[in-house]
């Protein structure tokens, strides 16, 4: 699945930018979803709605951030 917005990552470039602590925290910052770019994301950057759709090899990179460990 490609992204919807422009402006979000790529899908196939998610579990890198995971591993990029500077642009996960980015989007939380301006709470903005890395893939979609709506708002209220998690402390991996991410959406409710992009957060489902995850793979598992994206769900461990995700949880790190969750867990406070980062990237």
């Amino acid at each position: 699945m490609d992204r919807l917005n422009s402006e979000g990552i790529r899908r196939s470039e998610l579990k890198w930018a995971l591993t990029q602590r500077r642009i996960v925290l980015t989007a939380r910052r301006i709470d903005a979803c890395l893939l979609c770019r709506r708002n209220r994301v998690n402390e991996a950057g991410l959406c409710d709605i992009c957060h489902a759709t995850l793979t598992d090899e994206e769900l461990v990179a995700e949880e790190k951030w969750l867990r406070g460990t980062g990237p």
